[in-house]
């Protein structure tokens, strides 16, 4: 199946439809024409002073690596900015709506003037696009694409399902991404870092104590853990929860190793399905099925997923 696109894409940035009317050019700026041809007002790219942009606060991406952004400014300061930033008119200065690296970069290298074309965007435009962006480029990580969903969801109030749509991605993807916010900050900090994936951090999202969780993800950084190890560990502690801690009970050989692997694969066929936190309990034919949710919406999300339309 292939992928979907990326909501209205960054051709709703970069050319092609205008976000909003068309903008002239910011007052002090400088209008850069190709010779021979006229330019469209809309699409006319201006030289700024770099101290009149600001960045945008609803920028997803937080983290910049400084080695990435040298490696940039070298660029800059041999070949000059080829695309233009993009920005929008904002209490006097430039806001950001995309082109913060360029922008970082250029500051790196001591540049007076960066090219711009001035867009009109609403505070919902500009966040979407944000995200958009660097979802295309594949910038953002893991905790910052899911603040960046949180932040639709909350601040302009629209539902996942429209904001799985504004950006090209499943339900079920925006759902999970969600989820990993519910980590406690430290762990978070290490999927931002990169010592755990977001795989991981779905894995230790199976255990319900903060306390646990901080020990698995201590462990799975300490030993280099893979994703499947890390799953086998976690479905073992909660079979020592579910039986009481175990107290030097023994199994035959294998068999909680294979239960376990069986178990864990289908706990995330129902995660990724349904978009919450799932734990499946099973013991010779019998068990339960928890499904967790966290507010009236999110029930009524699920409820939809599995067919059920209550009166």
């Amino acid at each position: 199946m292939p992928k979907p696109a990326l909501g209205r894409g960054l051709g709703a940035l970069l050319g092609g439809s205008p976000i909003a009317k068309p903008a002239g050019p910011a007052p002090g700026s400088t209008p850069l024409t190709e010779a021979g041809g006229e330019t469209d007002a809309r699409e006319s790219i201006q030289r700024v002073a770099l101290a009149r942009i600001r960045p945008c606060p609803f920028q997803p991406r937080k983290d910049f690596p400084a080695e990435t952004l040298q490696e940039l400014a070298n660029s800059i300061r041999e070949q000059g900015i080829v695309q233009p930033l993009i920005v929008r008119e904002r209490n006097g200065h430039l806001e950001l709506i995309a082109g913060e690296r360029r922008w970082r970069a250029a500051q790196l290298v001591g540049l007076a003037e960066v090219p711009v074309i001035l867009r009109e965007a609403d505070d919902r435009a500009v966040l979407e696009l944000a995200l958009i962006e660097n979802l295309q480029r594949e910038n953002l990580n893991p905790i910052e694409e899911a603040q960046g969903y949180a932040q639709l969801l909350e601040q302009f109030e629209l539902t996942q399902e429209v904001v799985a749509t504004k950006v090209g991605k499943s339900r079920a993807a925006v759902a999970n991404a969600l989820r990993l916010l519910r980590l406690a900050p430290d762990i978070q900090g290490h999927v931002r870092a990169g010592t755990l994936s977001a795989g991981h951090a779905k894995a230790i999202l199976g255990l319900e104590k903060p306390a646990e969780q901080k020990v698995v993800a201590e462990k799975i950084v300490r030993e280099s853990l893979n994703v499947r190890q890390t799953e086998r560990l976690i479905a073992r502690m909660q079979t020592a929860d579910a039986t009481g801690g175990g107290g030097g009970r023994t199994e035959p050989a294998g068999s909680a190793n294979t239960r376990d692997l069986h178990l864990t694969r289908l706990e995330d066929q129902l995660r990724e399905r349904l978009g919450t936190k799932i734990h499946l309990r099973y013991a010779q034919g019998k068990g339960a099925l928890e499904i967790a949710f966290f507010s009236d919406a999110e029930l009524e999300r699920i409820l939809e997923i599995l067919g059920i339309h209550p009166d």
